[in-house]
């Protein structure tokens, strides 16, 4: 799908991802990336991700669950991965992640991350 400006910068990809096809849409607001990924036509999980502003050198990030699953590490490092590519742009944006996916496993987040880092400048 192209880029679209107006009302909010959004792009979307489809791909096979360990068997499941996988929608991903992200979307750019002033303050805040949406990233809906999902392989069962809902919108799973529901993380929000911001980096923390502080005295430190090294950068530190809070990823929440705000609905579903608690007990996922997985979500939360998918999470973690995409507000910290995000924030390693230069931009401090905070991130609202949906995550609709048959199975939680590395190749899964791997892949999920990959195609949502790849598009993200298009939203940015």
């Amino acid at each position: 799908m192209e880029n679209r400006d107006f009302p909010v910068r959004s792009t979307s990809i489809s791909l096979d991802v360990q068997g499941n096809e996988t929608e991903i849409i992200i979307s750019g607001y002033g303050d805040h990336v949406l990233v809906l990924a999902t392989q069962i036509g809902s919108m799973g999980t529901i993380l929000h991700a911001r980096k923390e502003e502080g005295l430190t050198v090294d950068a530190t990030f809070n990823v929440a669950v705000v609905f579903g699953k608690r007990n996922e590490p997985m979500l939360v490092a998918c999470a973690r991965q995409i507000i910290q590519h995000i924030s390693d742009t230069g931009s401090s944006k905070a991130l609202v992640l949906s995550l609709g996916l048959r199975n939680h496993s590395m190749e899964t987040i791997k892949a999920i991350v990959s195609a949502v880092t790849e598009k993200l400048p298009e939203v940015t």
